[in-house]
């Protein structure tokens, strides 16, 4: 079997990163980090194939380190999938127009995750 994808989880609340670990786990390498500033320095280091971010996060929120993600020469061409319990069609857009791939709400379902998942790295 070949080596597998790495998928690098950014949501400030554990139980979401362990439900999305416990979701991916069987088909990626998962990866955790509670904070924009952990994932930038965990997007620099381990090179994740995708990166799953949280809006809402306290330090750096998600839009500002998709920002940072972007801008930066090593991580701007790892795909951002946002992931967020804000239901507005112009979170969505703003994430777009900062270069994330895709938009996931919450509450999601397994399928939904894979899907989208799927589709991102399918694309990069």
């Amino acid at each position: 079997m070949g080596k597998k994808e790495k998928i690098l989880v950014v949501d400030d609340e554990q139980n979401i990163r362990t439900l999305i670990k416990a979701s991916l786990s069987e088909d990626y390498l998962v990866l955790e980090a509670a904070d924009g500033d952990e994932a930038l320095n965990k997007t620099r280091t381990e090179k994740p194939n995708l990166v799953l971010l949280d809006i809402m996060m306290p330090k750096m929120d998600g839009y500002t380190t998709c920002k940072a993600l972007r801008s930066d020469p090593h991580t701007k061409g790892i795909p951002v999938i946002m992931l967020t319990a804000i239901q507005y069609e112009l979170n969505e857009k703003l994430a777009k127009e900062l270069g994330a791939v895709g938009y996931i709400r919450k509450p999601f379902t397994r399928q939904e995750l894979l899907v989208a998942v799927g589709n991102a790295l399918t694309k990069h």
